[in-house]
């Protein structure tokens, strides 16, 4: 739409409606993990990129947590490369850890980066191995059937789980104004990367910073009950609830039991928000109706 042809009434109604959130959340930080449809969709792309700029003009200090997994499957087939999976988890030898450094430390890293500074921002890319921010370990994977007596350990290799998280240099970055935005690789002790999950990234980052808000973008309008319906305004409690009684299932609990996490280790609110809706971010942070499922510890 031509900005001229918009109702001045509209958009003064807009920004007012804004405004109260602008003022509660100025000077705080909001974690945002990227990925999904947001991530391969042009008008997608471009709004979340003006999303994140807007978010830190008026104050707000986004930091970004992104994925990449259909981007490494793509290099890994033109490789020629087999990708294996273990319970959803890519099984990650060195060679495959090569290439998850490069697409997600550098392809997608610095196009994120790229965008971000084309819409006026300032955007920094890093992994968690840049300043050891994020320390890692292997992760165990157990895979029992009912014959077995004792689980079975699987070695799916370069996967990792964060051990810790040192904010530092996203602390100095972000005072700076510049925005951070992180591929999540860890690194342990003696050097050895792993590539992690960036939703549990981003919810350990949310919880070592801070954060006023972890975001969650996915290909989903939610989290929905049987209905259909989207939940939202839900309490860690209504959570594991719904979790208890079978609501939460499949693909949504890892994604629902990082933002749980979060908002049980410190951080205000996690949002659970539809990726495929364009704005999105500015939609759930700024106006009353959101655009996902928000969990908080309110009662």
């Amino acid at each position: 739409m031509n900005p001229e042809s918009r109702d001045p009434k509209v958009v003064v109604e807009v920004l007012s409606e804004a405004l109260p959130y602008i003022q509660q959340f100025s000077g705080k930080t909001v974690v945002v993990k990227y990925g999904g449809n947001a991530m391969t969709e042009d008008a997608l792309i471009d709004s979340f990129a003006r999303d994140i700029v807007l978010m830190k003009e008026v104050g707000i200090n986004p930091v970004v947590v992104h994925g990449g997994g259909p981007q490494i499957g793509s290099l890994l087939e033109k490789l020629n490369i087999e990708s294996r999976f273990v319970n959803g988890m890519r099984v990650t030898d060195a060679q495959t850890m090569d290439v998850v450094e490069m697409v997600l430390g550098g392809l997608v890293n610095k196009s994120i980066v790229n965008l971000i500074n084309q819409c006026g921002g300032k955007a920094i890319g890093l992994t968690g191995k840049d300043g050891a921010q994020i320390r890692a370990r292997q992760l165990k994977v157990e895979h029992k059937t009912p014959e077995m007596t004792a689980p079975e350990i699987i070695d799916i290799g370069h996967v990792g789980e964060v051990e810790s998280i040192s904010t530092d240099l996203i602390e100095m970055l972000a005072a700076r104004d510049f925005i951070p935005v992180i591929a999540p690789i860890g690194v342990d002790a003696e050097g050895h990367s792993y590539n992690i999950n960036a939703d549990l990234v981003a919810g350990k980052l949310a919880e070592a910073l801070c954060a006023e808000k972890l975001m969650l973008l996915t290909n989903v309008a939610g989290l929905m009950n049987g209905a259909g319906d989207v939940l939202t305004g839900l309490t860690t409690a209504q959570v594991d609830g719904l979790i208890e009684d079978g609501t939460i299932y499949g693909g949504m609990l890892p994604k629902i039991r990082c933002a749980l996490e979060a908002v049980k280790g410190g951080v205000n609110s996690a949002h659970i928000i539809d990726g495929r809706v364009p704005h999105a971010v500015l939609l759930e942070i700024f106006t009353n109706a959101g655009v996902g499922t928000l969990i908080s510890d309110a009662s």
